[in-house]
């Protein structure tokens, strides 16, 4: 049996014995995958994620001209009233930053301006690079618990926590609206897990192939938890046989070289497990031994 609402966005579809509800946001396809039989619940669980997926979205994508990351971009030096869940992002971001050494910037998205990776053989000039490098650099950041401030030129994107803090944020209201009830949250692959099925029945998760064939690379079996898999499978650059990944180190305005093609990890949380993963290319050919040190569960593809 199949339900649809297009009124307010989303589908929802009846399995043997689950439902699954489906809508798209924050620049991906979102899936909800919901223990239960019972319709009114998948409608009110996916109906609940698709208005917080859409919250957070337009709170805090770069791609909209009307919300507080535009005004914060925007603001030409001057301080940016902010509140306490912006902040909490934000000081999430600067923990991230620091235990990086500075390889985890938000500030690094001005980056985009040199580098399009749409699969062509575009390779920026140094000088484009250069020109852009001073305008980086999350230290220069003034930060407190009401405001933030920018230097002029330089502007922030939280493209690469944004996501999964929608899954993690859509996961907790999911299990505090269906105690009881496992849910996965799966925003284009970040994913989060709210709680072991009935019967401690695990999750099937397939992880995506670094191929253009669609199949999985792998199958895992998840109970709790969260997931969450960074790659180049579909954004880099390809020039005289060399692949030029999309993970862009930001202190020398260049793609990480040696990096696996995709990380997958496992952690408590997606945004974690996020984390860990974009950090692990970071580090090069030293993903695997990078992961090791965390003691958490992975797959690298190269």
């Amino acid at each position: 049996m199949s339900t649809k609402s297009t009124q307010h966005g989303y589908t929802i579809e009846r399995k043997s014995d689950h439902f699954c509800g489906r809508f798209f946001a924050m620049g991906s396809p979102c899936e909800l995958l919901i223990d239960s039989t019972d319709e009114q619940l998948a409608h009110h669980l996916t109906s609940l994620a698709y208005g917080e997926s859409k919250r957070i979205e337009q709170k805090f994508s770069r791609y909209k001209a009307d919300n507080l990351l535009h005004q914060i971009n925007h603001a030409a030096g001057l301080e940016v009233a902010i509140d306490d869940e912006t902040h909490r992002l934000l000081k999430f971001a600067d923990t991230c930053y620091h235990l990086s050494d500075g390889m985890f910037d938000l500030s690094s998205g001005v980056l985009r301006k040199a580098w399009q990776f749409d699969g062509s053989d575009r390779i920026p000039s140094a000088d484009t690079v250069n020109q852009l490098l001073p305008l980086i650099g999350w230290s220069k950041v003034k930060l407190s618990t009401k405001h933030i401030q920018l230097p002029i030129g330089m502007e922030l994107d939280l493209g690469g926590i944004g996501k999964e803090y929608a899954v993690d944020s859509v996961a907790k209201q999911c299990a505090q609206e269906a105690a009881g009830v496992s849910v996965v949250v799966n925003f284009g692959g970040d994913i989060q897990v709210t709680q072991a099925r009935v019967n401690e029945q695990y999750w099937h998760i397939g992880i995506e192939s670094i191929t253009d064939d669609g199949a999985a690379a792998k199958l895992l079996k998840i109970k709790s938890g969260g997931l969450a898999t960074s790659g180049d499978s579909r954004r880099f650059l390809l020039k005289n046989g060399k692949r030029y990944s999309h993970i862009l180190n930001p202190l020398t305005g260049y793609p990480i070289e040696d990096a696996p093609r995709s990380v997958t990890v496992v952690a408590s949380h997606c945004i974690q497990a996020g984390l860990l993963a974009t950090l692990a290319l970071l580090q090069g050919p030293a993903a695997e031994s990078f992961l090791q040190s965390q003691n958490v569960q992975f797959w690298c593809y190269r």
